[in-house]
């Protein structure tokens, strides 16, 4: 199979000149977490994702925000070498380039109905790579905060006392469950009014900006308060397109591995699945 078989054709992009509020908008108005950024006549230029604003949070040019130097395919690719460069390169998003022009782009969801077709048997623990860090369910969201920006991990289990499975907790949770008003935020980004422009869902993938900007606390709420209970699990020798049929049904991004005596052994993610593909 090529790129172009399992990319998405129509891609939000960012156009250059822009700024940090037209990025923050799109993404909002979009519910993504990274969008292409393009030339006026369509020529792929770069890109930008959530973590390239945070980490320049005083930047206002695109040009100088975004990656000039970002990984991409042309859609007659392999998907094999599409799964090499995101696994290589920790991508969650592959632009699709061809004749210099944006033509598509493929996140890791995008591989996971071609892994529930190939029918891999093999079990899913000998995939899991990112690392799994488990928190405690009376810890406070500002410590689960800085654990997710230092381990670099976007959901953690949640343990109870007994070290049992009890949640699943992502960093939009955390700010699901905020204090702060949604249109309070949505009118400081500088996004608007107009609640048909924006999505609510979008406004969680920005709204650790929006903290981060306006140099806000979290809430002081313990991490049970906001984790999803009694997360979906799947065992360790669960098979790999079983798996990839499961995130795909409940549009998960990473599920929990648990052994035959139910304790967590592991977290898988979609960008996981990818080395499926290259076996």
């Amino acid at each position: 199979m090529k790129m172009k078989d399992i990319m998405v054709k129509k891609a939000v992009c960012a156009e250059l000149p822009g700024n940090r509020t037209d990025i923050i908008k799109l993404m909002v108005k979009n519910n993504k977490t990274g969008l292409p950024v393009v030339k006026s006549d369509g020529t792929f230029a770069g890109f930008i994702t959530r973590q390239d604003i945070y980490n320049k949070p005083d930047e206002e040019q695109l040009a100088l925000l975004m990656r000039k130097d970002y990984p991409y395919l042309e859609q007659n690719d392999s998907i094999e070498e599409g799964a090499r460069l995101m696994l290589d390169n920790e991508l969650h998003h592959l632009p699709i380039v061809q004749k210099k022009k944006l033509v598509g782009i493929v996140t890791p969801a995008d591989y996971l109905g071609v892994i529930e077709k190939l029918d891999i048997g093999e079990p899913i623990e000998n995939f899991a790579r990112t690392p799994c860090v488990p928190v405690y369910e009376g810890s406070p969201l500002t410590v689960v905060d800085t654990l997710f920006r230092v381990a670099h991990v976007v959901a953690a289990p949640v343990l109870d006392k007994n070290g049992k499975l009890v949640g699943i907790v992502t960093d939009r949770d955390i700010f699901r469950h905020s204090s702060v008003d949604g249109h309070t935020a949505v009118a400081d980004l500088g996004i608007g009014e107009d609640e048909d422009s924006w999505t609510w869902e979008g406004l969680r993938n920005v709204m650790k900006l929006y903290y981060e900007v306006k140099n806000l606390k979290l809430p002081n709420k313990p991490v049970k308060d906001v984790m999803v209970k009694d997360p979906l699990t799947i065992f360790g020798k669960t098979s790999v397109s079983e798996t990839a049929r499961i995130m795909k049904k409940h549009d998960f991004g990473q599920i929990p591995i648990r052994d035959s005596k139910d304790k967590l052994v592991a977290m898988i993610y979609e960008l996981d699945m990818l080395a499926a593909i290259l076996r």
